[in-house]
Parts: C-alpha cells; structure tokens; sequence
C-alpha cells in the first residue's frame, strides 16, 4: 500500500463532510458522558441513593 492510497481515503464523520476536529469529538463526548451522569444521578436518588452519599461524606469528614 502506499502513501498515496492513504491520503486519499476520506475522512469519516462530520455531517458536512468536514472532519471533526479531536476537540470537537472530545466535547462531544464530555456532553454525551455528563448527560449519562446526571441521568443516573437522579435514578440513584430517586431509589434512595442519596442515603449512599451521605455515608461517603461521613468517611471523609
């Protein structure tokens, strides 16, 4: 394979046919990864979780 054959593959992603920058992706990715967080938060603490929380705060202080 040469050089020549791997420049010329396009890239993948960007939905204007733009590559995606690592930043881009990587913001992407904290939302996506924050939005999971919070989701679970909120289950936790509607199943009484927050009873979790309390504990660990207690070991630490």
């Amino acid at each position: 394979m040469s050089e020549e054959s791997v420049e010329s593959v396009p890239p993948q992603g960007g939905s204007a046919g733009r590559p995606k920058g690592l930043l881009e992706q990587m913001e992407e990715l904290m939302a996506a990864l924050n939005a999971d967080l919070s989701a679970l938060d909120a289950d936790l603490q509607s199943a009484g979780g927050s009873r979790w929380a309390s504990a660990e705060e207690g070991e630490l202080g």
